[in-house]
């Protein structure tokens, strides 16, 4: 037994390796069994947390590059992982696991600590991550390694609908008209939250077939976009809903139109329903969204480290989701 704890202990562990495309297997059985078993010591034994879609981890390992990061054993099996992110200067983690077989001897830390210093090194504003606000293990967790709970993120949830204006989608542009819709949403980023850049997530989704960018646009002026993705999060499963991943808005106001574009957009896409991750800290927006029929489904808590907390937007709205 001694020897046996000795072997799994973080000293034993070696790493951190750069993922690819050729560990998504490992990735996601890591991510199962991690998942899985922390629902079970939460009380919920019947939960079984099934794989991602390949397409979602392939997404997930380019869109963290040099920060996609695997640990090994000694017999090179993946035994932890860590996707860390940094879009400009937003930098936030996930998804990140431990083989439940690893957990409680440091490993946890490790990994949680590489990130931080990973992105502390590459000049990181924001350092963040998100865990469900019912698992005081979790949150206790990564407190003791400086994070601090901040607002929520809850999952609202609206059905596919029809329109009577037209929505206008980034790959449905001509190259000129697309570079330039292309250039403007970073500008719109960047006049909203200085730092922030959501380019190469723009344009790892369309490389990568996974959905597409809604431009909200009135005349000559880009109001807002929306990047999204339409294909299936779980492995083996239909197209059920258009996922938000990161929505900017010149003008809060603007949230209930930016909504029933994406129901449009969910109905052309033939999926059922649209999935916002709205942060908290927006409360009108998360008000209007609700007097239009949003349903909320899920809820997740924002921590951060105090001296890379974020800020919210002063005249409009940005959503960045920290999952995949």
């Amino acid at each position: 037994m001694t020897l046996t704890r000795e072997y799994r202990a973080a000293a034993n562990l070696e790493g951190p390796f750069p993922a690819t495309s050729e560990d998504i297997t490992e990735l996601n059985a890591v991510f199962s069994d991690a998942f899985t078993d922390r629902y079970r010591r939460d009380g919920l034994l019947g939960v079984r947390v099934p794989p991602l879609n390949p397409a979602i981890w392939r997404y997930a390992v380019q869109d963290a590059g040099e920060g996609a990061l695997v640990w090994r054993n000694t017999r090179g099996e993946i035994v932890a992982f860590n996707m860390v992110h940094l879009s400009g200067t937003e930098g936030w983690m996930g998804p990140l696991a431990v083989r439940p077989d690893w957990q409680g001897n440091g490993v946890g830390k490790v990994v949680v600590r590489t990130g931080i210093e990973w992105l502390k090194a590459r000049g990181a504003r924001v350092i963040g991550l998100e865990t469900m606000p019912r698992t005081v293990d979790n949150i206790g967790f990564y407190s003791t390694l400086g994070f601090v709970p901040g607002h929520l993120t809850l999952t609202v949830w609206l059905p596919a609908a029809p329109g009577d204006e037209p929505v206008v989608m980034l790959s449905e542009l001509d190259s000129a008209q697309r570079e330039r819709a292309f250039d403007r949403c970073r500008d719109l980023t960047e006049e909203q939250l200085p730092g922030y850049d959501f380019g190469r997530e723009i344009e790892l989704t369309a490389a990568l077939g996974l959905g597409d960018t809604l431009l909200l646009v009135e005349g000559d002026e880009l109001r807002g976009f929306a990047l999204f993705h339409s294909v299936p999060l779980v492995e083996g499963r239909g197209r059920e809903e258009l996922r938000v991943l990161k929505l900017v808005l010149r003008h809060e106001n603007d949230v209930e139109a930016m909504a029933r574009a994406l129901a449009v957009a969910a109905l052309r896409d033939g999926t059922k329903s649209v999935a916002v991750r709205v942060q908290t800290a927006y409360r009108d927006s998360y008000q209007r969204l609700l007097r239009i029929g949003a349903r909320v489904r899920w809820s997740d808590l924002r921590m951060t480290i105090p001296e890379h907390s974020e800020v919210r937007a002063t005249s409009g709205v940005v959503f960045s989701n920290w999952e995949i």
